[in-house]
């Protein structure tokens, strides 16, 4: 029995060790793979970005070569550091900083040691890399923007971080990828698929050619081309109109939604992010907070629309049956309410109808009939939240859901707003505590992008495309579908033509009338916003705000535009002047009236920003 016993044992363990061995062999293939990672290096080949073109198919960015001397930790073997760091020109303490973070990052990965040297820097260097061993050069491609403007539209690419890497295992540390502006927004499309070469190495860790005869190498996939919705002859002409001023230009196309120009200033060059010198020049515009070029006013700016946003007014009244286009209103120099408050109006004749009203931009008229659509219902509550409602059906006091990766909501405030504010039911308040709203003050904030969406809607009769600046993927049929949805307002199609009439008015006989552009049928609204800001709890109240909203021609209209001038006193000053400018430049292809050219041109509100408290941003005043 004891013998049998024993036999068992040893037959038991033979066969345990005997399944062991088949497993690690034949199943297991964890130490081929430590043993191949180990005699093969892999290299990553890098394709070519995609080309970024304007509508009308200039070239806006193309690709440079770059080379970077890369290291992986693990096969760095004999190195003398202060000969390499001669080299390399990089102080030693650096270097040593820069291995610590590679092994921190992987041993067995490569990590970028000095990034995007030049053609004379690599032609020196790659002479002599074969003398460290875990170092060489890695060829890739930087961007090469072929215009100086539209750096807010294009954005810039930049080294992957942790994050990144984290979020998408596509990348790897030194890697590439799109940071801000279209570069960040179809990063996917225009990055293209990396290739990997593998590399034999011999048991003294020197290269002796590809992999099994480079059978599982692939080839890198070039990055699509893209064409944007922008007009760079346009965009161009408004950053040149925008020197010396802070504001921002959006202008679209009303039939598409199609941004033909996106203008934020202080604009930069969009080279300044490229290459070497690219973390100091971003360092430099990114501490710039006076100015600030890298805030996108154009989409992030929320301002006080004013009186443009008199003709939503105009068209939630006539919607809601309060005013119609024939009664009349009296303006005595403005709007009286509460205790002996005026909400002044300048000298105009009176009393006026709905198309007059627009057309003279009175106070007093937009202010009734927004109190009589907050005082038809049973509650300012509910007054207000209707009023809301309409306004959101224009995109107002939210996102759009264009195309570009950064953007505000703006506010268009509710009852919940109202009733914090006046702690309510504690306090009661009425229809002429938001009175300001009437006339886009108050607690109304919009961005350009939102200004010229509702303008576009006008433009339109009563619908928009979400904007976008993907005109086309080349090779790709169609774009996102949301960009071809149409949405519908709430307002119906006959109480915008009063309006639009009203806008035209407005360049006839109006507070537009000196910027008229001859042959060009334009629709616009003039616009002075009041300027607050509070500062260690004191409010203090600054130059007016230019705003201007147009659209032409008045019928089948090709461009809708929105111009916002900080501290640019009033409507048709600035904003008004610079819309009438871009109108003609589009429709026209040049400028008739240089007079107003001029003006733009060599004027300046650098003065005017210099004053104390008008370089800080404009913010939410409760």
């Amino acid at each position: 029995m004891r013998k049998l016993l024993l036999i068992s044992i040893v037959l038991i363990t033979g066969l345990v060790f005997a399944s062991r061995l088949f497993y690690l062999q034949i199943y297991d293939t964890s130490f081929q793979k430590l043993s191949e990672n180990n005699a093969v290096k892999t290299e990553f080949i890098y394709p070519q970005r995609g080309y970024v073109f304007d509508r009308n198919g200039k070239l806006l960015v193309a690709n440079q070569p770059s080379y970077d001397v890369m290291v992986i930790p693990r096969n760095v073997k004999n190195l003398d550091t202060l000969e390499l760091c001669e080299l390399l020109k990089i102080p030693k303490e650096d270097f040593t900083t820069i291995l610590k973070k590679s092994w921190v990052y992987s041993p067995r990965l490569p990590s970028v040691v000095i990034p995007q040297l030049t053609k004379g820097e690599y032609a020196y260097i790659s002479e002599k890399m074969y003398k460290y061993e875990g170092f060489y050069i890695q060829k890739r491609s930087l961007r090469d923007y072929q215009v100086t403007n539209s750096a807010n539209v294009l954005g810039y690419i930049a080294e992957v971080n942790n994050q990144n890497i984290s979020k998408n295992p596509y990348y790897q540390m030194g890697d590439l990828m799109g940071k801000q502006g279209v570069e960040k927004q179809y990063e996917e499309i225009l990055r293209g698929i990396k290739g990997v070469k593998y590399i034999q190495k011999d048991r003294f860790n020197r290269d002796i050619g590809p992999y099994k005869e480079g059978v599982f190498d692939t080839l890198p996939e070039r990055g699509k081309d893209i064409t944007l919705t922008i007009d760079e002859t346009l965009q161009k002409y408004g950053e040149e109109l925008m020197i010396n001023k802070r504001g921002g230009i959006v202008a679209l196309e009303p039939a598409t939604g199609e941004i033909l120009s996106l203008v934020t200033a202080p604009y930069y060059d969009p080279g300044l992010l490229v290459g070497r010198e690219r973390s100091k020049n971003f360092t430099k515009l990114y501490y710039d907070t006076i100015a600030k070029p890298l805030f996108d006013r154009g989409l992030q700016g929320e301002y006080p629309p004013g009186s443009p946003f008199k003709a939503l007014t105009a068209l939630i009244g006539m919607q809601e049956g309060v005013i119609d286009t024939e009664e009349r209103i009296s303006c005595h120099g403005g709007f009286r309410y509460g205790r002996n408050k005026l909400l002044g109006c300048h000298h105009h004749r009176t009393p006026l109808a709905m198309v007059a009203g627009i057309a003279n931009s009175c106070n007093a008229f937009f202010c009734t009939v927004y109190k009589r659509i907050i005082e038809k219902y049973p509650s300012p509550q509910e007054g207000i939240d209707n009023w809301k409602t309409h306004l959101s059906s224009f995109g107002l006091g939210n996102y759009l859901g264009y195309d570009l990766p950064i953007g505000k909501r703006g506010l268009i405030p509710n009852s919940d707003y109202y009733n914090r504010s006046y702690n309510y039911p504690k306090y009661k308040w009425y229809a002429s505590a938001t009175i300001s709203n009437a006339i886009g003050q108050g607690e109304v904030l919009l961005t350009p992008m939102q200004m010229v969406n509702f303008t576009a809607a006008i433009a339109n009769r009563g619908w928009y495309y979400k904007p976008h600046i993907l005109k086309n993927i080349v090779g790709v049929d169609t774009i996102p579908k949301i960009y071809t949805e149409k949405h519908i307002t709430t307002i119906d199609k006959k109480y915008f033509e009063p309006v639009v009439q009203g806008m035209f008015d407005v360049y006839n006989n109006g507070t537009a009338a000196h910027i008229q552009i001859p042959g060009i049928e334009i629709c616009g609204k003039t616009g002075t916003a009041e300027n607050y800001i509070r500062v260690d709890g004191n409010r203090f109240q600054l130059t007016d705000h230019s705003v201007f909203i147009a659209f032409a021609p008045k019928d089948n209209p090709k461009i809708a535009i929105a111009v916002f001038v900080e501290n640019g006193y009033w409507g048709s000053r600035w904003a008004g002047r610079i819309a009438s400018l871009m109108i003609d430049k589009y429709i026209n292809g040049e400028i008739s009236r240089t007079d107003l050219e001029k003006f733009v041109l060599n004027g300046s509100l650098e003065e005017e920003y210099a004053k104390p408290y008008s370089g800080i941003p404009f913010t939410i005043n409760n």
